[in-house]
């Protein structure tokens, strides 16, 4: 029974999903120690082996449950920008911006996932693939919603310019790839048009 000091069962597991992200963003996934994670988080191995098999799920988790709230972002930048198909594609390009100007900007935990983990059936790999999808059929959608020759391409070549520029800001530390990302979006979304 949780007092109330204490977390839920639930809470300590969003707990140990939330440090985990944050220990693997910023260390690296095999650089960090489930030891490392539940000291951090303050839980208990109990809590862990509960509710992940291993720490390969744990990760999984992690990054299915960021994924969601990365897209679920994403969503809230794309209705802002309003009905104009090209504004709402754009508006990608805002979200993008923002993400590289936050203060807990790393790099795409999902694109150091895939990098860390080499087998195409390891769960951390499967999950960064996963998202990286999710993201290129949002924007396979958008393109079509703008009217763009090959949506299908198009789109696979705007995961190609906003992965490139998260490399770099990440690399340099200069948040001014989104800037370039975006114009260089603009030039294939005008050739597309």
């Amino acid at each position: 029974m949780a007092t109330l000091d204490s977390p839920s069962p639930s809470g300590k597991r969003e707990l140990l999903l939330d440090t985990a992200w944050d220990l693997f963003c910023r260390n690296g996934y095999h650089a960090v120690g489930i030891d490392t994670v539940l000291a951090k988080a303050g839980v208990a191995k109990m809590t862990l082996y509960n509710n992940f098999d291993s720490k390969d799920d744990l990760i999984a988790a992690a990054m299915e449950r960021k994924g969601a709230e990365k897209l679920i972002s994403l969503e809230r930048v794309i209705e802002a920008a309003g009905r104009s198909p090209q504004k709402r594609l754009m508006a990608v390009f805002d979200w993008l911006e923002a993400w590289f100007e936050s203060k807990d900007f790393s790099g795409c935990a999902f694109l150091k996932a895939v990098g860390e983990y080499s087998a195409v059936g390891d769960k951390p790999r499967k999950a960064g693939a996963a998202f990286k999808l999710g993201l290129q059929r949002r924007l396979e959608t958008l393109c079509a919603e703008a009217g763009l020759r090959s949506p299908a391409t198009i789109a696979r070549q705007l995961m190609l310019i906003i992965d490139g520029a998260t490399f770099h800001a990440d690399m340099h530390g200069n948040p001014g790839y989104a800037t370039d990302a975006r114009q260089a979006a603009r030039i294939l979304i005008e050739q597309a048009s």
